[in-house]
Protein backbone atom coordinates (compact mmCIF):
# COMPACT_ATOMS: atom_id res chain seq x y z
CA UNK A 1 0.00 0.00 0.00
CA UNK A 2 1.12 3.61 -0.99
CA UNK A 3 2.34 5.61 1.88
CA UNK A 4 0.05 8.53 2.59
CA UNK A 5 0.62 11.92 0.26
CA UNK A 6 1.62 15.10 2.11
CA UNK A 7 0.48 18.35 0.86
CA UNK A 8 2.68 20.37 0.80
CA UNK A 9 1.46 24.06 1.96
CA UNK A 10 4.53 26.29 0.51
CA UNK A 11 7.77 25.22 0.04
CA UNK A 12 10.57 27.82 0.99
CA UNK A 13 12.74 29.19 -1.94
CA UNK A 14 15.83 27.84 -0.82
CA UNK A 15 18.32 25.15 -1.39
CA UNK A 16 21.98 24.90 -0.17
CA UNK A 17 24.56 24.60 -3.11
CA UNK A 18 27.05 22.80 -0.82
CA UNK A 19 26.91 19.20 -2.07
CA UNK A 20 27.03 17.62 1.85
CA UNK A 21 24.22 20.12 2.50
CA UNK A 22 22.41 18.82 0.09
CA UNK A 23 22.86 15.70 0.61
CA UNK A 24 21.55 16.67 3.91
CA UNK A 25 18.55 18.35 3.06
CA UNK A 26 17.72 15.32 0.77
CA UNK A 27 17.71 12.52 4.05
CA UNK A 28 15.88 15.23 6.07
CA UNK A 29 12.91 14.87 2.90
CA UNK A 30 13.34 11.50 3.54
CA UNK A 31 12.79 11.72 7.41
CA UNK A 32 9.54 14.12 6.33
CA UNK A 33 11.11 16.79 7.90
CA UNK A 34 8.93 19.87 7.34
CA UNK A 35 10.14 22.48 4.57
CA UNK A 36 10.67 25.24 6.83
CA UNK A 37 13.17 23.55 9.21
CA UNK A 38 14.78 21.85 6.30
CA UNK A 39 16.13 25.55 5.22
CA UNK A 40 16.84 26.41 8.48
CA UNK A 41 19.40 23.48 9.06
CA UNK A 42 20.39 24.21 5.81
CA UNK A 43 21.26 27.84 6.51
CA UNK A 44 22.69 27.01 9.86
CA UNK A 45 25.12 24.52 8.37
CA UNK A 46 25.98 27.29 5.96
CA UNK A 47 26.49 29.58 8.72
CA UNK A 48 28.96 26.90 9.85
CA UNK A 49 31.00 26.60 6.88
CA UNK A 50 31.58 30.07 6.28
CA UNK A 51 33.05 30.14 9.64
CA UNK A 52 34.95 27.49 9.42
CA UNK A 53 36.46 28.63 6.07
CA UNK A 54 36.80 32.24 7.50
CA UNK A 55 39.02 30.59 10.57
CA UNK A 56 40.82 28.43 7.84
CA UNK A 57 41.68 31.75 5.82
CA UNK A 58 42.79 33.43 8.85
CA UNK A 59 40.52 35.89 7.92
CA UNK A 60 39.46 38.08 11.58
CA UNK A 61 36.23 38.83 9.77
CA UNK A 62 34.14 35.46 11.09
CA UNK A 63 30.91 36.69 10.47
CA UNK A 64 30.71 37.74 6.90
CA UNK A 65 29.09 35.26 5.08
CA UNK A 66 31.18 32.85 1.93
CA UNK A 67 29.27 30.96 -0.64
CA UNK A 68 29.57 27.29 -0.58
CA UNK A 69 31.39 24.62 -1.44
CA UNK A 70 32.63 24.26 2.82
CA UNK A 71 35.40 21.83 2.68
CA UNK A 72 35.76 22.43 6.52
CA UNK A 73 31.96 21.15 7.02
CA UNK A 74 33.07 17.32 6.67
CA UNK A 75 35.91 16.61 8.97
CA UNK A 76 35.05 19.71 11.64
CA UNK A 77 35.89 18.61 15.38
CA UNK A 78 34.49 19.19 18.62
CA UNK A 79 36.58 22.12 18.72
CA UNK A 80 35.29 23.94 15.99
CA UNK A 81 31.76 22.74 17.14
CA UNK A 82 32.86 24.64 20.63
CA UNK A 83 34.56 27.52 19.10
CA UNK A 84 31.30 28.48 16.90
CA UNK A 85 28.66 28.04 19.28
CA UNK A 86 31.32 30.05 21.79
CA UNK A 87 31.28 32.98 19.17
CA UNK A 88 27.66 32.51 18.68
CA UNK A 89 26.94 32.78 22.22
CA UNK A 90 28.94 35.96 23.15
CA UNK A 91 27.72 37.67 20.31
CA UNK A 92 24.43 37.73 21.71
CA UNK A 93 23.12 38.22 18.68
CA UNK A 94 21.08 35.66 18.88
CA UNK A 95 18.09 34.28 21.42
CA UNK A 96 18.78 30.98 22.94
CA UNK A 97 16.08 28.94 20.89
CA UNK A 98 17.89 29.62 17.69
CA UNK A 99 21.44 28.66 19.68
CA UNK A 100 19.28 25.91 20.51
CA UNK A 101 18.12 24.98 17.18
CA UNK A 102 21.62 25.93 15.70
CA UNK A 103 23.27 23.17 17.95
CA UNK A 104 20.18 20.93 17.30
CA UNK A 105 21.31 21.30 13.28
CA UNK A 106 24.98 20.39 14.04
CA UNK A 107 23.82 17.39 15.79
CA UNK A 108 21.15 16.16 13.08
CA UNK A 109 23.84 16.87 10.41
CA UNK A 110 26.79 14.92 11.46
CA UNK A 111 24.50 12.04 13.18
CA UNK A 112 23.32 11.35 8.84
CA UNK A 113 27.45 11.97 7.86
CA UNK A 114 27.93 8.68 10.55
CA UNK A 115 24.82 7.18 9.48
CA UNK A 116 25.93 7.55 5.55
CA UNK A 117 29.64 5.75 6.80
CA UNK A 118 30.98 9.53 5.94
CA UNK A 119 33.02 9.85 9.26
CA UNK A 120 33.19 7.64 12.61
CA UNK A 121 32.03 10.20 15.51
CA UNK A 122 29.52 13.04 16.15
CA UNK A 123 31.62 16.48 17.32
CA UNK A 124 28.46 17.94 18.19
CA UNK A 125 27.30 15.26 20.56
CA UNK A 126 28.50 16.54 23.49
CA UNK A 127 27.84 20.61 22.79
CA UNK A 128 25.55 21.76 26.00
CA UNK A 129 22.55 23.76 24.66
CA UNK A 130 21.85 26.95 26.05
CA UNK A 131 18.38 25.89 28.51
CA UNK A 132 15.35 27.39 27.80
CA UNK A 133 12.23 28.82 30.29
CA UNK A 134 8.68 28.15 28.28
CA UNK A 135 6.92 31.14 28.61
CA UNK A 136 3.08 31.23 28.35
CA UNK A 137 1.35 31.87 25.22
CA UNK A 138 0.20 35.10 24.78
CA UNK A 139 -3.79 35.54 24.52
CA UNK A 140 -6.09 38.08 23.51
CA UNK A 141 -8.73 38.93 25.53
CA UNK A 142 -12.20 38.39 24.12
CA UNK A 143 -12.67 42.09 24.46
CA UNK A 144 -9.53 42.48 22.34
CA UNK A 145 -11.12 40.36 19.61
CA UNK A 146 -14.13 41.89 19.37
CA UNK A 147 -11.79 45.02 18.96
CA UNK A 148 -9.37 43.60 16.26
CA UNK A 149 -12.76 41.72 14.14
CA UNK A 150 -14.05 45.40 14.36
CA UNK A 151 -10.94 46.76 12.44
CA UNK A 152 -11.85 47.79 8.86
CA UNK A 153 -9.04 48.89 6.51
CA UNK A 154 -9.93 51.75 3.81
CA UNK A 155 -8.81 50.93 0.23
CA UNK A 156 -8.97 47.61 0.10
CA UNK A 157 -11.61 45.67 -2.83
CA UNK A 158 -14.18 43.96 -1.46
CA UNK A 159 -12.63 40.29 -2.31
CA UNK A 160 -9.48 41.60 -0.04
CA UNK A 161 -11.50 42.61 2.57
CA UNK A 162 -14.19 39.68 2.69
CA UNK A 163 -10.78 37.53 2.27
CA UNK A 164 -9.12 39.43 5.27
CA UNK A 165 -12.25 39.13 7.32
CA UNK A 166 -12.68 35.00 6.70
CA UNK A 167 -9.03 34.81 7.48
CA UNK A 168 -9.34 36.16 11.38
CA UNK A 169 -12.74 34.71 11.94
CA UNK A 170 -11.11 31.22 10.46
CA UNK A 171 -7.84 31.47 12.94
CA UNK A 172 -10.22 32.66 15.78
CA UNK A 173 -12.69 29.97 15.05
CA UNK A 174 -11.27 27.15 14.30
CA UNK A 175 -7.12 27.64 16.05
CA UNK A 176 -5.55 26.20 13.10
CA UNK A 177 -1.71 26.51 12.24
CA UNK A 178 -1.12 29.32 9.55
CA UNK A 179 0.43 26.66 7.42
CA UNK A 180 -2.44 24.54 7.30
CA UNK A 181 -5.07 27.79 6.72
CA UNK A 182 -2.40 28.26 3.67
CA UNK A 183 -2.86 24.76 2.86
CA UNK A 184 -6.67 24.69 2.85
CA UNK A 185 -8.17 23.98 -0.12
CA UNK A 186 -11.68 24.85 -1.23
CA UNK A 187 -13.15 21.61 -1.22
CA UNK A 188 -11.70 21.05 2.54
CA UNK A 189 -14.19 23.32 3.71
CA UNK A 190 -17.81 22.18 4.50
CA UNK A 191 -19.71 25.40 5.22
CA UNK A 192 -23.04 24.09 5.66
CA UNK A 193 -21.69 21.23 8.17
CA UNK A 194 -19.58 24.11 9.86
CA UNK A 195 -16.39 21.81 9.33
CA UNK A 196 -12.69 22.04 7.65
CA UNK A 197 -10.52 19.02 6.82
CA UNK A 198 -7.27 19.91 7.54
CA UNK A 199 -4.82 17.52 5.50
CA UNK A 200 -1.11 16.72 6.56
CA UNK A 201 -1.21 19.11 9.60
CA UNK A 202 1.72 18.88 12.13
CA UNK A 203 3.21 15.29 12.03
CA UNK A 204 1.53 14.78 8.93
CA UNK A 205 -1.83 13.85 10.59
CA UNK A 206 -5.06 14.91 9.34
CA UNK A 207 -8.20 15.86 11.56
CA UNK A 208 -11.60 17.82 11.43
CA UNK A 209 -11.95 21.00 12.97
CA UNK A 210 -15.21 22.80 13.95
CA UNK A 211 -15.93 26.56 12.51
CA UNK A 212 -18.29 29.08 14.45
CA UNK A 213 -21.12 30.38 12.60
CA UNK A 214 -19.37 33.31 12.16
CA UNK A 215 -16.64 31.99 10.62
CA UNK A 216 -18.49 29.92 7.98
CA UNK A 217 -20.31 32.99 7.39
CA UNK A 218 -17.63 35.39 7.09
CA UNK A 219 -15.33 32.47 4.55
CA UNK A 220 -19.40 32.09 2.41
CA UNK A 221 -19.10 35.50 2.14
CA UNK A 222 -15.30 35.53 1.24
CA UNK A 223 -16.11 32.12 -1.61
CA UNK A 224 -19.12 34.71 -2.81
CA UNK A 225 -16.45 37.54 -4.18
CA UNK A 226 -13.62 35.29 -4.54
CA UNK A 227 -11.80 35.71 -7.72
CA UNK A 228 -11.56 32.66 -10.45
CA UNK A 229 -8.64 31.24 -10.64
CA UNK A 230 -7.85 27.28 -11.39
CA UNK A 231 -6.37 26.73 -8.01
CA UNK A 232 -7.94 24.20 -5.56
CA UNK A 233 -6.46 27.08 -3.01
CA UNK A 234 -9.18 28.24 -0.62
CA UNK A 235 -7.32 32.01 0.49
CA UNK A 236 -5.33 32.85 -2.41
CA UNK A 237 -3.59 36.59 -3.08
CA UNK A 238 -2.27 38.09 -6.31
CA UNK A 239 -2.74 36.73 -9.46
CA UNK A 240 -4.96 33.92 -8.30
CA UNK A 241 -2.19 32.22 -6.43
CA UNK A 242 -2.31 30.38 -2.96
CA UNK A 243 -1.69 33.00 -0.56
CA UNK A 244 1.80 33.20 0.82
CA UNK A 245 3.28 33.12 4.19
CA UNK A 246 4.41 36.78 4.28
CA UNK A 247 1.04 37.70 2.66
CA UNK A 248 -0.76 36.03 5.59
CA UNK A 249 1.85 37.61 7.78
CA UNK A 250 1.48 41.31 7.15
CA UNK A 251 -2.70 40.97 6.99
CA UNK A 252 -2.68 39.65 10.51
CA UNK A 253 0.11 42.09 11.59
CA UNK A 254 -2.10 45.30 10.02
CA UNK A 255 -5.28 44.34 11.78
CA UNK A 256 -3.14 43.74 14.99
CA UNK A 257 -1.46 47.10 14.84
CA UNK A 258 -4.48 48.76 13.62
CA UNK A 259 -6.24 47.59 16.82
CA UNK A 260 -3.53 48.66 19.30
CA UNK A 261 -2.11 45.36 19.71
CA UNK A 262 1.15 45.01 18.00
CA UNK A 263 2.55 42.87 20.91
CA UNK A 264 0.39 39.90 19.86
CA UNK A 265 1.65 40.57 16.12
CA UNK A 266 1.29 36.75 14.90
CA UNK A 267 -1.51 34.22 13.63
CA UNK A 268 -0.20 31.72 16.17
CA UNK A 269 -1.65 34.56 18.91
CA UNK A 270 -5.08 33.60 17.57
CA UNK A 271 -4.85 30.03 17.72
CA UNK A 272 -3.38 30.54 21.64
CA UNK A 273 -6.48 32.88 22.06
CA UNK A 274 -9.04 30.49 20.56
CA UNK A 275 -8.06 27.68 23.10
CA UNK A 276 -7.67 29.90 26.23
CA UNK A 277 -11.01 31.21 25.56
CA UNK A 278 -12.34 27.75 25.01
CA UNK A 279 -11.24 26.66 28.19
CA UNK A 280 -12.09 29.69 29.95
CA UNK A 281 -15.36 28.90 29.05
CA UNK A 282 -15.68 25.31 30.26
CA UNK A 283 -14.58 23.04 27.17
CA UNK A 284 -13.33 20.37 28.12
CA UNK A 285 -9.64 19.73 27.81
CA UNK A 286 -9.43 16.47 25.70
CA UNK A 287 -11.78 18.40 23.58
CA UNK A 288 -9.44 21.30 23.15
CA UNK A 289 -6.26 18.87 22.31
CA UNK A 290 -8.34 17.30 19.28
CA UNK A 291 -9.24 20.55 17.95
CA UNK A 292 -5.81 22.14 18.04
CA UNK A 293 -4.05 18.65 16.65
CA UNK A 294 -1.71 18.06 19.76
CA UNK A 295 -0.11 14.64 20.31
CA UNK A 296 -0.12 14.97 23.83
CA UNK A 297 -2.44 16.72 26.56
CA UNK A 298 0.44 17.82 28.55
CA UNK A 299 0.84 20.44 25.42
CA UNK A 300 -2.64 21.03 25.92
CA UNK A 301 -3.01 21.75 29.58
CA UNK A 302 -0.46 25.17 29.57
CA UNK A 303 -4.13 26.99 29.02
CA UNK A 304 -5.29 26.36 32.44
CA UNK A 305 -1.82 28.04 33.36
CA UNK A 306 -3.06 30.87 30.82
CA UNK A 307 -6.29 31.11 32.28
CA UNK A 308 -4.83 30.99 35.91
CA UNK A 309 -2.65 33.80 35.20
CA UNK A 310 -5.49 36.09 33.99
CA UNK A 311 -7.37 35.05 37.38
CA UNK A 312 -4.35 36.62 39.13
CA UNK A 313 -4.81 39.48 36.87
CA UNK A 314 -8.17 40.72 37.12
CA UNK A 315 -8.18 39.79 40.65
CA UNK A 316 -5.04 42.36 41.18
CA UNK A 317 -7.01 44.49 39.22
CA UNK A 318 -10.29 44.54 40.95
CA UNK A 319 -9.23 43.68 44.75
CA UNK A 320 -10.08 47.29 46.62
CA UNK A 321 -6.98 46.50 49.02
CA UNK A 322 -4.28 46.24 46.24
CA UNK A 323 -5.75 49.28 44.31
CA UNK A 324 -5.51 50.88 47.33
Amino acid sequence: MAGKARRVYERAAFASSDPAIARFAQFLDLRRMSPRTSVAYQRDLESFGSFLTARAAGDDDLDRHRQPPYDGLEPATTADVLAYVQRLNGSRAYAPRSLRRKISALRTFYKFLKFDGRRPDNPATDIPSPKIGKPLPKALTEADVDRLLGVRLAGLTEAQRLRDRAILECLYSSGIRRSELLGLDVHDVDLDGRTMRVVGGKGNKDRTVPLTRAAAEAMRAYLGVRPRTPGTAFFIGRGGARLSESALYKIVRTYLGIAGLEGHASPHTMRHTMATHLYENGADLLVIKEILGHESLATTQVYTKVARRRVLEQFDAAHPRDKR
